[in-house]
């Protein structure tokens, strides 16, 4: 017999419909029309165009006639979302191809701010462990790259036989959402980016990232700016010793130097453990009174953006793509995002305890069901308890004694 308490309420709309239902009515055709979107394909509409690449995220489908064949079988229930047709293959590969994907970008933005506005919660949290007694803003900046076919994908070749697609991102430790993110070919040094990562700072945040990012010029312009930053050293870092500090336990050494720039900084060196071997590691930081302790436990939370990257590559569609050229790959990227943000404002306000990777099947099998989603999600009782942050915890690296 089924458990009464996970019995599905039902509900007059379908799962999909509920979903789309947090993207306000008036914001696809605004931003359509901003952009110049809807010139581009008038027989299939922008709307249709967000409904049809969402599906697709959501189904995992493996290509473009799945995705249209889908549609059309249920094209009744899709009608009920807001008017949308079932798009044909051709016309999907066209819109992907010719409509701006900075429209994906700009709804992907007012979908995220218009979710922390209807409840505000969303884009708050819990800083990991010690790093709850920081009272300011702490920003983690890093890339992943996405493999993409080298003989079809000319614009993204960065070797001469691999070619690959870059998303560079800013995320909020504490809410773990993106706060900037830049999608881009992978052909570029990730210190390029770093400007453009970290102009939205403010005074008297924090942000972490990798030696990747390492720009003197750029971190001597956040020191200015009053900025905190935490990144790791490049191998062949030049610089003038000025003091030693005392040092304790995992601590092999806490020294205050000054880069060939003028920048005063702090360079501490910690035994870790990178996969399974033990190592040190070697920290930069412009802040002079924070123990190496802390600024150890700083650069250690960076891993949570590695757990952002697993999750959205393991679970969404970023495997493979519905088109070649590099519009149709950055629509499907941020897509993707768009269906995390709302995956993720689910689960905040259904109070989720599960995996990310099982809210995302039970949403993917559901979708066309008539039942009341939030009500559902809310009763159901698993074996798998936990915090949604903590799981899919990457081990690459920790650090003893911290």
């Amino acid at each position: 017999m089924q458990n009464k308490k996970t019995r599905p309420t039902r509900s007059d709309l379908t799962v999909l419909r509920q979903i789309y239902n947090f993207i306000p009515p008036h914001l696809v055709p605004r931003l359509s029309r901003e952009t110049g979107s809807e010139k581009k394909t008038r027989s299939f509409s922008s709307w249709s165009h967000v409904v049809s690449m969402l599906f697709a995220q959501l189904t995992r489908s493996i290509g473009l006639n799945d995705v249209c064949d889908s549609l059309r079988l249920n094209s009744s229930s899709l009608s009920s979302v807001r008017a949308a047709t079932p798009p044909s293959r051709n016309g999907l590969s066209h819109a992907n191809k010719v409509r701006p994907a900075e429209m994906a970008e700009k709804l992907f933005w007012s979908v995220l701010e218009h979710l922390e506005k209807t409840f505000p919660q969303y884009g708050k949290g819990k800083l990991p462990g010690p790093l709850r007694r920081f009272r300011r803003s702490i920003q983690i900046i890093d890339s992943t790259t996405i493999e993409l076919v080298a003989n079809c994908m000319d614009w993204a070749k960065h070797r001469r036989r691999k070619a690959a697609a870059k998303t560079h991102m800013r995320l909020d430790m504490e809410s773990l959402l993106p706060r900037f993110a830049i999608v881009d070919t992978a052909k570029h040094n990730d210190n390029r980016k770093a400007r453009e990562l970290c102009a939205g700072l403010k005074d008297g945040e924090i942000v972490i990232f990798d030696r990747a990012y390492n720009d003197w010029e750029h971190l001597s312009d956040l020191s200015k700016r009053g900025i905190w930053w935490v990144g790791r050293e490049k191998k062949g870092t030049v610089y003038d010793l000025l003091s030693c500090r005392e040092i304790s336990g995992e601590i092999v050494a806490d020294e205050e130097i000054m880069l060939t720039n003028n920048t005063h900084a702090r360079r501490v060196t910690a035994w870790g453990v990178v996969d399974g071997k033990r190592r040190q590691m070697t920290f930069l930081t412009n802040h002079l009174d924070w123990s190496a302790a802390t600024i150890c436990e700083l650069y250690k939370a960076r891993w949570q953006i590695e757990i952002f990257f697993k999750q959205i590559k393991q679970t969404l569609k970023l495997g493979d793509f519905l088109g070649h050229s590099a519009n149709a790959v950055r629509w499907q990227v941020w897509i993707a995002l768009l269906v995390y943000v709302l995956l993720r404002f689910i689960s905040r306000m259904t109070q989720w305890s599960h995996s990310f990777t099982r809210l995302f099947a039970i949403v993917r099998a559901s979708l066309w069901k008539r039942i009341n989603m939030l009500d559902y999600l809310q009763k159901l009782c698993g074996t798998a308890g936990g915090h949604f942050r903590h799981l899919a915890r990457p081990e690459q690296a920790y650090f003893a004694g911290f």
